[in-house]
């Protein structure tokens, strides 16, 4: 028996040998048509993706699901013991620090059609004009220049920069870096899609948010914050409206609590039953990782979602060093788990199935020597995934403050309302606009279901747990001035004018 797994693992890492070799040599033939100005920069980058597809070979049963544990009590810190330090200070520790927000999304759930940081949020402003406020308001209170950073992918980057110019006169700086971009691998002989540089953009992917620490040293923006006194780093996705900058986290950072400084720092939280897909910090051979529900054996999804299990996930908030980014990059001692993103895409050939390897930025948590996780309210983590999300931040159960979005203090509960806007009808972000003539009063809303043809009035007001269900073919208008406390409406209701 011992001899057999020895014969073939053997013919498996012959394989897998000849698949990288395979690789090799088509990526070299593609660098062949490659722009001259452009040369040098794909081969580093064929060489990154190289990497990525050989380690991809070689761990395909990393996980093993005994090795697994939940994070013991104690093992995370608690925000609570974090505490806010004076306005001098705060002045002094906002110099160190660089804000870097990824924007690589286009929003395609929400059918949005460009960049996912330019839906209309609040008050027709976007996550970007929302973000860029905050920091602005910031820098001029407390008289520092803290720099706005976007990771732009390349189906985000020109549509951002054409934005951006409307920010030129503000007190801010706007940098951007681009992700990069990988060739999409055939499913079925793991050959790259693309055969030149000139096909379609579907040819190729962005290789997941894992990508920058790679991207940003390679821009070069790292060492020129280091050279104007930067130390730290905020990283956040830009459409978590809740990542906003926390002074008392910073403090922690700047001013460390013990004698070993921390250079990485993972926001998590409180898990519910809507974070089931969120990664999650776990214990792996007696070592703190991140666990991505892409990495979890199918026999062991539900144990996964499981909150009783894994208490906590990651919300994406990360803080770290500057320096450390460039010499794990520099010296290529990043470990991230490779995710295997299987996708049906549709080329001018045809329907293609590929595969896009893919990292994500959390994972390096097991690459950074003082590493931790700290636990935070749930107030830090408003990401905007769906309509139903988007209509909720809309709604009164939220105020705007200087940029930032919190919790409307008239709300009875601290926690905001669930709320689910079904697919069929409200699965494009415009179908808000379109579907309510006013975003009713939820300030007292439990849970709101509404699934068909259903449309709102102004002036509707929703509290405790309503349902609203439309038959097929069927629809539903909320009269104006509706006062709707835990109802259920359903079948067909429809009044118009004369």
């Amino acid at each position: 028996m011992a001899e057999l797994t020895a014969s073939t693992s053997y013919l498996m890492l012959i394989k897998n040998q000849e698949k990288e070799n395979r690789m090799k040599k088509d990526l070299d033939e593609l660098l062949d048509y490659c722009p001259n100005h452009e040369r040098e920069n794909y081969n580093y980058l064929f060489q990154s993706f190289q990497k990525l597809f050989r380690k991809s070979l070689q761990t395909k049963e990393t996980i093993h699901w005994h090795e697994i544990e939940s994070l013991p009590p104690g093992h995370l810190i608690d925000y609570s013991n974090f505490s806010s330090p004076g306005k001098e200070e705060i002045k002094g520790m906002l110099e160190k620090l660089v804000v870097v927000k990824l924007n690589g999304g286009m929003g395609t759930t929400m059918k949005c059609i460009g960049p996912k940081a330019l839906i209309p949020v609040r008050n027709n402003l976007t996550f970007l004009d929302l973000t860029v406020q905050q920091i602005d308001n910031l820098n001029t209170e407390y008289d520092v220049n803290v720099p706005l950073v976007l990771m732009n992918s390349v189906k985000t980057r020109d549509s951002t920069e054409v934005v951006l110019k409307k920010f030129r006169n503000l007190r801010i700086k706007i940098y951007t870096f681009m992700q990069d971009r990988y060739p999409h691998i055939r499913a079925e002989n793991f050959q790259p899609l693309p055969k030149s540089f000139d096909e379609d953009e579907t040819f190729w992917y962005p290789p997941g948010h894992g990508n920058f620490y790679e991207a940003f040293n390679k821009s070069g923006l790292i060492q020129k914050f280091l050279d104007e006194g930067k130390q730290f780093c905020f990283v956040s996705n830009i459409d978590n409206l809740g990542a906003t900058i926390d002074v008392s986290i910073l403090n922690f950072l700047v001013n460390p609590m013990s004698n070993t400084p921390t250079d990485f720092l993972m926001e998590v939280t409180q898990k519910t039953p809507a974070d089931i897909k969120g990664g999650t910090l776990v214990l792996h051979k007696g070592k703190m990782r991140l666990l991505e529900y892409a990495e979890v054996p199918p026999d062991h999804i539900d144990e996964f979602k499981n909150a009783r299990n894994f208490k906590m996930f990651n919300t994406n908030n990360l803080w770290m060093k500057l320096e450390p980014i460039v010499q794990l990059t520099n010296e290529d001692k990043l470990d991230l788990n490779v995710i295997e993103n299987k996708k049906r895409i549709i080329t001018e050939y045809g329907i293609e199935d590929v595969i896009q390897l893919e990292t994500a930025i959390g994972a390096a948590i097991q690459s950074f020597p003082q590493a931790q996780g700290v636990v935070v309210p749930r107030s830090r983590f408003l990401p905007v995934k769906s309509s139903s999300d988007l209509f909720l931040l809309r709604s009164n159960v939220y105020v705007l403050e200087n940029g930032k979005i919190i919790m409307n203090p008239l709300r009875s509960f601290p926690f905001p309302p669930l709320v689910r806007l079904a697919d069929d009808h409200f699965g494009d972000y415009r179908d808000i606009d379109k579907r309510f003539a006013k975003i009713p009063d939820c300030i007292d809303l439990h849970h709101l279901t509404v699934s068909g043809d259903v449309t709102f009035g102004k002036d509707v007001s929703l509290s405790g747990n309503v349902t609203i269900i439309a038959n097929h073919n069927e629809r539903i208008d909320i009269p104006q001035g509706s006062d709707l406390q835990g109802k259920i409406v359903t079948g067909c209701l429809r009044i118009v004018d004369y």
